[in-house]
């Protein structure tokens, strides 16, 4: 029983008016609640940046948790909200706008590994459906989710693509899930590229963990078309003994595709000059090797470490650079 349904009982609401404005008022409230976390938001706008910090602790808290101890980080976790404050490297706005990237990828590994790019628009009007092939995915290149697959033109609700489109634009994504500083001065836009898959109807995703320009361990995630699994392996491709993220494990053996030696010398080439940054490629069925993103801040710095001591061990790996 609710607040609500309790207080109907035990006031004695005879008079119809009574009955209406009482409803109204219950309604206005509800309403508020429902909105409480897009004021958050929202407020945060307003934040002068000197309380970035303090703002920064109450949310990994709430989020993990956890006390964020930003004078002495250890865990990668910790370390990934020091970057958020203390690290303002701009070549990491210009890589997390996946246009701009672009050209980064052209230039560091050839722009055989970039998607096919079909148009780019500033607003969701302008989106010229007729124009599109019949397969594509839309993105928004200043956040992380923003993505819409259509397979097929026959499947096309442009109605429902249109109103996507424009949510993205409405937001800034530096405040949607922590401080993630590296969206906030990235011209929003949206992008059309090709989509793709392998024979199966699948496209793993290869996710190389980097530090100090090496790559550490990869992520596979698969079946990211039905029910995504996920493991981590060395890179020799032996599975490690543990893992982050929600994803049920893989509970195959998989087969180290013969690729890998090659997709980490890409990843470790994007990486290089770089403290921390995870690559992600996709390998098709005749070997071609596409680029994905670069991330900074996996998962905001809240990854689900399982056992929790690995958000310990992968933090080791982690190297801050100074404080700016």
């Amino acid at each position: 029983m609710t607040f609500w349904q309790w207080l109907k009982q035990i006031l004695p609401l005879s008079s119809g008016s009574f009955n209406k404005r009482f409803n109204s008022i219950e309604n206005s409230l509800q309403n508020l609640e429902k909105n409480v976390e897009y004021l958050q938001k929202l407020s945060y706008y307003h934040l002068d940046p000197s309380l970035y910090a303090h703002a920064l602790k109450m949310w990994y808290q709430d989020t993990t948790g956890n006390v964020l101890d930003l004078e002495d980080p250890k865990t990668y976790n910790e370390k990934i909200q020091w970057m958020k404050l203390y690290n303002k490297d701009p070549r990491k706005t210009v890589l997390a706008d996946k246009l701009l990237v672009r050209d980064w990828i052209k230039d560091k590994i050839g722009e055989e590994h970039l998607l096919r790019l079909f148009a780019v628009y500033r607003k969701a009007e302008e989106i010229n459906f007729d124009s599109l092939p019949d397969s594509y995915v839309l993105k928004a290149n200043h956040g992380s989710k923003m993505n819409y697959i259509v397979r097929s033109k026959k499947e096309e609700n442009r109605a429902d693509i249109l109103a996507c489109a424009r949510k993205w634009l409405s937001q800034n994504y530096t405040f949607a899930y922590g401080y993630e500083m590296q969206y906030n001065d990235i011209p929003r836009r949206l992008l059309v590229e090709e989509y793709i898959e392998n024979t199966d109807g699948d496209l793993p995703d290869y996710k190389f963990w980097c530090f100090d320009g090496k790559c550490k361990f990869i992520q596979l995630i698969k079946d990211r078309r039905k029910q995504p699994h996920a493991a981590l392996y060395d890179l020799q491709w032996n599975r490690l003994q543990f893992t982050t993220g929600t994803y049920p494990l893989i509970d195959e053996d998989v087969p180290m595709p013969d690729a890998i030696p090659e997709m980490i010398s890409i990843a470790e080439k994007l990486a290089a000059g770089f403290a921390h940054v995870r690559v992600d490629l996709f390998l098709l069925d005749n070997g071609e090797i596409k680029f994905g993103e670069m991330t900074f801040s996996t998962s905001s710095g809240t990854c689900n470490w399982t056992p929790p001591e690995a958000d310990l061990w992968v933090g080791n790996m982690f190297n801050l650079p100074p404080k700016e």
